[in-house]
């Protein structure tokens, strides 16, 4: 009698052997084998009285979770979102700008009264509470709109339905079907949108969420992204339509923005990150009626003022450095026009110009501040501002300042893809814990953003259309 003795070695050479004769979808045909014999087992076990043959959720997920239909109505759903956060945050966004700005203006007024120095007075009042005002006025309602409804669908149920509609796309980019959740989360914050990364278990797929999810436009870029289509793409349409082809402008930047984010997720899981795909089971909750508390709890609480804080703390320095580059002036020149003129040719190679790149540079902190500094550069202020509207923001871009349609287009491209604010690095730093990969997050959206737009120039140019 003989004694064979394995190793553990031996177990996993020989499991590894096995696995490569084992086809690509051998865990979701796994997976699809356990759950048809438990419904066999629970179908023979479990009678219902007067159960009928289809129920109303799954009736509804016939529809909702349909091949052909599934994705519309997701992205109708998600255009009626948009419009709702763009057309709501309008008033409230101008009201507390107006108080904000009021406070600015009394406190100015009392500085001056009581003689402190003109340099004291703007460096606080002009320069870092007017950042801080401006990030809170455009990024507080927005977010106090947009974060409710998502919770009211993620609470309703629809969510997981929108990961089962996206399992298949980033399956084949080699990510994890939960990443379609995180993505949605970034619409509204990217910082928040990579907390949500935690509902993904594995570390490889869960870092490939965290580094793409720059490319889901978040609400601070909204402003830019609003501005554009409204003045270049919504202006050519009747007044009524105007706020809807806007919408419509701006969920096809997110679109594009949800294509880059497979596109690179592909990349990352077959090079930097590559790995096994691990399973994804998800079961389908029943709808359910949502929860009031909860929604509003989570929503404001937990999602608009943890994320608002954290911008609000960033936002600060950049006021004061877009106040001391508009008033320290040098050779008859403030030190922002000297920067922008720095930046140029820079910008002209990719399509835009150096107060554009002026402007992204000092929003690092905070994307909300991207269009007041341009105006502020473009109109000569010392201070940010709103700037004109309509016509006269059409004639101020185009008519004074060079713009074409291809700055739009490319400003549109490199707003939906440049780096992450300055929260959103922050909490990719806390969430890895990881110089590298904090870094590649931040800076390969950039060369990314840098490269779409030159080639965009580039061509552009060689067809004569720019």
């Amino acid at each position: 009698m003989s004694t064979t003795t394995v190793s553990a070695n031996d177990v996993i050479a020989r499991a590894d052997a096995l696995r490569r004769d084992l086809s690509g979808n051998f865990r979701d045909q796994l997976v699809e084998a356990m759950y048809a014999e438990a419904e066999t087992i629970a179908n023979r076990a479990v009678k219902a009285p007067g159960q009928r043959r289809l129920d109303w959720d799954q009736r509804i997920d016939r529809l909702i979770t349909s091949p052909i239909f599934g994705l519309p109505i997701m992205l109708l759903l998600l255009s009626i979102v948009f419009w709702l956060t763009i057309t709501g945050a309008n008033v409230p966004s101008q009201m507390i700008a107006n108080a904000l700005f009021w406070i600015e203006d009394q406190a100015a007024n009392l500085f001056t009264a009581i003689g402190l120095p003109w340099w004291i007075t703007g460096f606080v009042w002009h320069g870092v509470w007017r950042g801080l005002a401006w990030v809170v006025s455009v990024m507080l309602p927005p977010m106090a709109i947009f974060f409710p409804f998502f919770t009211i669908l993620e609470d309703l149920g629809y969510l997981p339905r929108v990961a089962f509609n996206l399992d298949w796309l980033f399956k084949k980019a080699g990510a994890h079907g939960k990443q379609a959740l995180t993505m949605t989360m970034g619409f509204g914050c990217n910082a928040a949108g990579i907390i949500a990364t935690r509902i993904i278990d594995s570390p490889r797929e869960r870092l490939i969420a965290i580094l793409t999810n720059n490319f889901a436009p978040c609400n601070g870029r909204f402003p830019t992204l609003i501005m554009l289509a409204t003045v270049f793409v919504a202006a050519a349409f009747p007044p009524a339509l105007a706020s809807v082809v806007a919408a419509g402008s701006v969920v096809m930047v997110v679109v594009i923005g949800i294509l880059f984010t497979l596109i690179v997720s592909a990349f990352l899981s077959r090079t930097l990150l590559k790995g096994e795909a691990s399973a994804f089971t998800l079961e389908l909750p029943p709808y359910r009626r949502p929860n009031i508390k909860r929604i509003i709890y989570t929503s404001i609480i937990d999602r608009t003022l943890f994320v608002l804080w954290r911008a609000v703390q960033t936002a600060a320095p950049a006021g004061a450095v877009i106040w001391l580059l508009s008033n320290i002036v040098i050779g008859g020149q403030s030190l922002a026009v000297h920067v922008a003129n720095f930046l140029n040719p820079l910008g002209v190679a990719i399509g835009l110009d150096g107060v554009i790149m002026l402007a992204y540079v000092i929003a690092i902190p905070a994307n909300e501040i991207v269009v007041p500094t341009m105006m502020m550069v473009y109109m000569g202020t010392g201070i940010m501002t709103q700037g004109p509207q309509g016509a006269d923001l059409y004639n101020l871009l185009v008519g004074q300042h060079g713009w074409t349609m291809l700055t739009a287009i490319n400003l549109m491209l490199f707003s939906l893809l440049h780096n992450p604010c300055a929260t959103t690095i922050m909490t990719m730093w806390r969430e890895t814990r990881s110089k590298k990969w904090t870094t590649i997050g931040a800076l390969m959206p950039l060369a990314i953003a840098f490269a779409v737009t030159f080639a965009t120039a580039t061509i552009a140019r060689w067809l004569g259309w720019a």
